[in-house]
């Protein structure tokens, strides 16, 4: 149990009442135990009895009247406090009270049943007309219709049932602040927050002073938007006038006042609104209202921008533009763009003639240009006439030559005068340098012409590399030169044709200017490149040369050896078909490096089985068959292929072919058959009929001077080997010896 004292400082009220319900327990109590003696008495009047029932009443009055002291002590005590209680209480209210009467805002508070329980004299100020009934007890719902009904705000005067409505809401809501305009001119903000017991204390704070300066600085910023409007307006070039929501003159500028002719100190007057602008424009600018040009434009119309021009009757043309402003209002433009209309009209007018300048241009350009595909298609005309030209001249100048060469070989198997021998070598010689001469000229006009179409297939260097280094090892070992060829298991993306005759030109010119030493060829693979290398030890050439040396019929000067400057050419043009770059490291005294890049194959490094070769038999005592209709490429092929042991049939046709005897037919081993026969008549058809009709499949070669690769697949794919024209009597003898020792092969 709480001390009194505890009890006193918890509730001072309650505890008094408290101890004034013990002291009547204990009287009742008291009562109860005297009724309970006298009953209790012996009626016999037994002394004995009587004395101790007086004793133990005695005892028990003393401890109830004891009890009751303290009680009574108490509640002195209780009476005390409590009334001390009620003084400090009071003083508290009473400083609480002063608090809030000395400060500047109104301040009320009310309880969880939103009565009002305390206020100060400024809150009853703020509503003067009902100050009297603002006393605690009474409801804010009571104060807010008093204000209501009074009008004492300026919402309350407008509509006192919506602002009452809205401003209990508010208080019930007490969520923070908002602004109540009062109805003499005062503006108070309200802050209203709950107590911890549900109550509602709010503040309300006069603001007028500060609204007051919100006024003069918004009257402020609209003086100055007014100035920097009438500065623009000023500043622009055309006349501009605006009206607000009721057609009323807003501003204009001096542009307008000399257009319209108006007088600066009157112009609001003699232009008060709209209708007054639209009435002086029809006078001053007659045709200007053409069609509505000058009518109001509603803020909600479709479109609030208008734009029109109208030519006046003194000839100037104006550009009127309308603006129909937000909330209301228009702005009107007056522009003259009389100047810019006719600097518009002189433009169209130098644009059309200029159009019709440029399309005369266009079509002498055309013209040329029709004229210059003209020529274009002439000249590739011209260059295929030549290479069909150079072709077939190829084929009658390689004839003779092809005769003239076998003829030559015939003899140089003979015994013959050391003198015949010089002048049989000399001879050969010159036919070696009159076939190259020929074959360089034809292969420049085929790669100029795009006669040529390259095959690009994955082709095994060491192949290649096997074959020119067969090719080229006499040559070398003739001038006393080295001729290293490094094997090799690289293969690469390229047209094996051309990249051959690439490496054929790199190895000529390296063993015809090399003097002493060696001449080596080596791939390697840099970054997904192939290099083939051709270096030799020879005297090297200078930087300044590089370039030129690539071009037709340049020779450098001192160079010695045959040749005339085409090969080069050849490997540069047909580097640039294959897109195999060509480069050349070189300077004088330290020999000379041509190198061809080609792509690595898919393949890439790959070991090849090398294939071996059975050995040759001869040629002696076969049977060969000659077809050919020139009587001295007969003559001469007769005189070799006799010259190495062999029964020759020659033929000038088809028709004599088949008339030679069975007996010689029947021995045929080999078939050598010109391309071009007479009549139009071709060698792999002579062929044909002549296979069916010795009745078995004869090995046969065809001898052309035509080298378009297109012929060569053509004849391979029949079974037919081909030998170009002149026909080295080395190549034809090793052929024979192929054919008629293992049987028909692939093409040569």
């Amino acid at each position: 149990m709480l001390s009194p004292a505890n009890d006193l400082a918890v509730d001072p009220e309650a505890r008094v009442k408290a101890l004034e319900a013990q002291v009547a327990k204990l009287t009742r109590i008291n009562a109860s135990l005297m009724s309970r003696v006298e009953r209790s008495t012996d009626l016999q009047g037994n002394a004995f009895s009587v004395f101790e029932t007086a004793i133990s009443l005695e005892s028990k009055v003393r401890d109830r009247t004891a009890d009751l002291e303290r009680a009574l002590s108490d509640l002195a005590a209780t009476n005390a406090a409590l009334a001390h209680a009620r003084d400090a209480a009071d003083s508290a209210r009473s400083r609480l009270r002063d608090a809030i009467e000395t400060i500047n805002e109104g301040f009320a508070i009310f309880d969880a049943d939103d009565r009002l329980l305390l206020c100060n004299q400024t809150y009853r100020s703020l509503w003067p007309a009902i100050a009297d009934e603002i006393v605690p007890g009474v409801s804010f719902d009571e104060i807010a219709g008093r204000i209501g009904a009074t009008g004492s705000s300026l919402g309350a005067m407008i509509a006192p049932d919506r602002w009452i409505s809205e401003r209990v809401a508010q208080h019930q809501v007490a969520g923070g602040g908002h602004v109540i305009a009062l109805a003499d001119g005062r503006w108070i903000q309200v802050n209203e927050r709950r107590t911890s017991e549900g109550g509602i204390v709010g503040v309300y704070t006069d603001i007028t002073d500060l609204k007051a300066g919100e006024a003069r600085q918004r009257a402020r910023e609209a003086a100055e938007r007014a100035v920097v409007l009438q500065s623009t307006l000023d500043a622009m070039p055309q006349g501009v006038c605006v009206f607000d929501r009721g057609g009323a003159l807003l501003a204009w500028n001096g542009p307008l006042l000399t257009l319209l002719q108006l007088n600066p100190g009157r112009a609001r007057a003699q232009i008060a609104d709209h209708r007054a602008l639209v009435e002086r424009c029809k006078r001053l600018l007659p045709r200007a209202d053409a069609i509505n040009t000058l009518g109001w434009i509603d803020e909600h119309a479709d479109d609030r921008e208008v734009s029109q021009i109208r030519r006046l009757a003194d000839g100037r043309s104006l550009e009127v533009r309308r603006l129909a402003m937000p909330g209301g209002g228009m702005v009107i433009g007056f522009n003259d763009v009389t100047d810019r209309l006719r600097a518009a009209e002189a433009l169209e007018r130098r644009v059309a003639e200029r159009t019709a300048e440029l399309q005369r241009e266009v079509s002498e350009r055309v013209a040329a240009e029709s004229a210059m595909r003209e020529a274009k298609t002439a000249a590739e005309q011209a260059n295929l006439s030549k290479t069909r030209f150079l072709a077939a001249a190829s084929h009658d100048l390689l004839q003779p030559l092809n005769a003239a060469r076998l003829f030559v070989s015939a003899l140089g198997t003979r015994r013959l005068a050391p003198p015949n021998r010089t002048l049989v070598d000399q001879t050969a010689s010159a036919l070696d340098s009159i076939e190259q001469l020929l074959e360089a000229l034809l292969e420049i006009s085929k790669l100029d012409a795009g006669a040529i179409t390259p095959e690009i297939v994955d082709v095994p260097l060491d192949d290649l590399f096997a074959a020119l280094r067969a090719e080229y090892a006499h040559a070398a070992a003739e001038r006393g030169l080295s001729l290293v060829v490094a094997s090799t298991d690289i293969w690469v993306r390229s047209d094996a044709r051309l990249l051959r005759r690439i490496l054929q030109n790199f190895l000529s010119n390296a063993l015809r200017y090399t003097v002493t030493g060696e001449v080596r060829m080596a791939a390697r693979c840099v970054c997904g490149e192939v290099c083939v290398a051709i270096s030799d030890t020879g005297p090297g050439i200078d930087p300044r040369h590089h370039a030129e040396i690539f071009e037709e019929f340049r020779r450098l000067d001192g160079r010695n050896g045959p040749g005339i400057g085409l090969g080069l050419a050849i490997v540069q043009r047909a580097g640039r078909m294959l897109g195999h770059p060509i480069r050349l490291e070189s300077a004088p005294g330290a020999g000379s490096t041509f190198t061809v890049a080609a792509p690595l194959a898919a393949v890439g490094v790959q070991s090849r089985t090398s294939v071996t070769v059975s050995s040759s038999r001869g040629i002696g005592a076969r049977a060969v068959l000659v077809l050919d209709n020139e009587q001295m490429i007969l003559d001469g092929m007769r005189a070799v292929l006799e010259g190495w042991g062999c029964d020759v049939v020659t033929a000038l046709d088809e028709s004599a072919a088949r008339a030679v005897p069975p007996s010689q037919t029947a021995a045929i081993d080999v078939i050598l058959a010109d391309y071009h026969l007479e009549d139009g008549v071709t060698g792999d058809s002579a062929v044909a009929r002549l296979r069916a009709h010795l009745g078995r499949p004869v090995p046969a070669v065809i001898i052309t001077a035509d080298r378009m690769p297109a012929l060569r697949d053509t004849l391979s794919a029949q079974g037919l080997h081909v030998l170009q024209k002149p026909v080295k009597p080395a190549q034809l003898r090793a052929l024979l010896a192929q054919l008629t020792n293992s049987g028909s092969g692939s093409g040569t």
